[in-house]
């Protein structure tokens, strides 16, 4: 879980050049740093440039001295000298090897300078750009038709390029698989036709359309044509009526459909959602977010029908409640497929609805394994009990922003579990206390490993001495912002069973130096250490660590 914020950096270095575009001998001890910087991601050498580093004299450098580049990244800056067609042009004919280019905020950046892509680079195979303003249907078009490779298109708020752009992709990629297109104003009905129904659409797999001006008929048209689609998002499609949903889902193509996303689209409805899911036989994993017109009724009718579903995952859909979501995950009985759930910011689901085992049309669902409920105001106790009633199998708990659950509910949910909790955060839960923690470890000790108890402010030192006693499995604990104190990481580094890899004691005010003993005393298995806005450690103690614990990535 914090794993990845302790990994290092791979972003190039960015020194100070000067504003002229000449190979000076600056601009060459640069070129020599990229070339020893490069990294090999799985045989592709990349690079990144970012903010002040972002400029045509490094590409330029790069283009001389940095020996090959397959991926190269580039995110912009709002500083006078930014990435131009100048560098580009340097990128195209010093690097004819490259097969994948990031462009994010280069306004500077124009049609000329994609087409020296193009003329350079004809192995491209991902192309993604953002914030391009100057980038038009002219930019677009040359790719397609030079580089035949193409396979991934990402194209988020460059509101130059339109439907003419899209309708030369379709002409002339054959191998065209991912196609995501946000906020491209100029986008409409046409290039979603010319894109998704040319003669190369069956190689299309991955389509993301979010908050275009496309109507009832783009949808009709991947619904017709989609047939190798395996993932599809459509997101913020204000255009788009029952209608188009219904019809996309009932032409019949989208057998192959395997994760689906839609998101603050009105034209979602519980008619649409249970077409869509009678049209897509495969589907697995379908996210909904924003869908005010969605209600208990649609979404059960919609889980009864979907006899391939492994994942739900709810966020702020405001209709439902809890018995209604509940109810749907036990007309999943007769797949018997359903793993996980995931509810996020959904205000009707709350402990005051009545809910409870005896008001749900069947006793339990053994099945899921995962289940994350996240701030979800009004959701306490006695939701948390009924839920563990119903699912007693589950292994990964996620509890997080709920600051009506207490102990109680907690508790129960424990006693109740009939597998061995993996995973546990219960971020934001304020009113846990160390009760609560304590009864965690003892009963799930053994397979806990993964805890997280970030701005858990009752959590103090009686906890990690809990964890210390019983948590032999635990990799991953976060303590960030709670109350435990120098002693708790006495008892964490004292203990004989545990095997820590990842520790975060962030922003705890009750840490100070006297820690940083025992902190090198946790073993070579600590991977991870969290020590940020820890405002009682000092400089000088956690140059001291890092030089004691130097096979240990500390965050401060």
């Amino acid at each position: 879980m914090l794993l990845g914020t302790f990994c290092s950096s791979d972003e190039l270095p960015a020194p100070r050049l000067n504003h002229q575009l000449d190979l000076s001998e600056s601009a060459e001890d640069d070129a020599v740093k990229l070339a020893r910087s490069a990294d090999d991601y799985g045989r592709r050498p990349r690079k990144s440039f970012e903010g002040e580093g972002a400029t045509d004299v490094r590409l330029l450098a790069m283009a001389i001295g940095a020996g090959s580049c397959e991926e190269l990244l580039i995110r912009g800056s709002k500083t006078s000298r930014r990435v131009t067609d100048v560098g580009l042009t340097a990128v195209a004919r010093g690097f004819p090897s490259l097969r994948v280019l990031s462009l994010w905020d280069c306004p500077s950046v124009s049609d000329e300078g994609l087409v020296q892509i193009a003329g350079g680079c004809p192995l491209l195979e991902k192309l993604d750009l953002s914030k391009c303003p100057q980038i038009s249907d002219l930019g677009i078009a040359a790719i397609a038709r030079r580089c035949q490779k193409l396979s991934t298109l990402t194209l988020e708020s460059c509101q130059g390029i339109g439907d003419e752009g899209l309708q030369a992709v379709g002409r002339s990629c054959p191998d065209i698989r991912s196609i995501s297109l946000v906020d491209c104003l100029l986008v409409g009905d046409q290039g979603i036709v010319g894109l998704v129904s040319s003669p190369y659409s069956s190689t299309i797999q991955k389509i993301k359309l979010q908050r275009l001006n496309i109507s009832d008929a783009s949808l009709a048209v991947v619904g017709l044509h989609g047939k190798s689609v395996t993932e599809l998002v459509l997101a913020g499609l204000q255009n788009v009526t029952e209608r188009g949903f219904w019809v996309m889902a009932s032409a019949g193509a989208l057998r192959t459909l395997n994760s689906l996303t839609i998101a603050s689209c009105d034209g979602l409805t519980d008619l649409s959602l249970e077409a869509a899911v009678k049209g897509c036989l495969l589907l697995k994993h379908v996210c909904l977010r924003r869908c005010f017109s969605l209600s208990d009724a649609g979404l059960k009718a919609f889980a009864a029908a979907a006899g391939s579903l492994e994942s739900l995952q709810l966020e702020d859909c405001r209709r439902l409640s809890l018995c209604g979501v509940l109810d749907a995950v036990l007309s999943c009985r007769s797949s018997d497929k359903l793993r996980a759930l995931s509810l996020a910011g959904c205000m009707g689901v709350k402990d005051d609805d009545g809910c409870s085992p005896e008001s749900l049309s069947s006793p339990s669902y053994p099945s899921l394994r995962f289940l994350s409920i996240r701030h979800c105001r009004g959701f306490g106790d006695s939701g948390l009990a009924t839920v563990g009633k119903l699912c007693p199998q589950l292994r990964h708990i996620e509890l997080c922003g709920n600051a009506e659950v207490t102990e109680r509910g907690l508790c129960t949910l424990i006693e109740d579990s009939g597998l061995d909790l993996v995973a546990v955060n219960l971020s934001g839960c304020v009113n846990l206390t160390d009760d609560a923690v304590t009864a965690l470890a003892r009963r799930h000790g053994g397979s806990l490993r993964v805890l997280n108890l970030e701005r858990c402010a009752k959590v103090t030192d009686k906890s990690l001495s809990a964890i210390a006693d019983f948590c032999i499995a635990l990799q991953d604990l976060d303590v960030s912002r709670s109350a435990v104190t120098d002693e708790g990481v006495a008892s964490l580094a004292s203990s004989v069973v545990l095997d820590l890899q990842v520790l975060s004691l962030s922003g705890c005010p009750n840490i100070s130096e006297r820690s940083v003993p025992h902190l090198s005393n946790l073993g070579q298995s600590l991977m991870g250490l969290g020590l940020q806005h820890c405002y009682s450690i000092g400089s000088h103690a956690i140059a001291a660590l890092q030089h004691k614990m130097r096979w240990c990535d500390i965050l401060c």
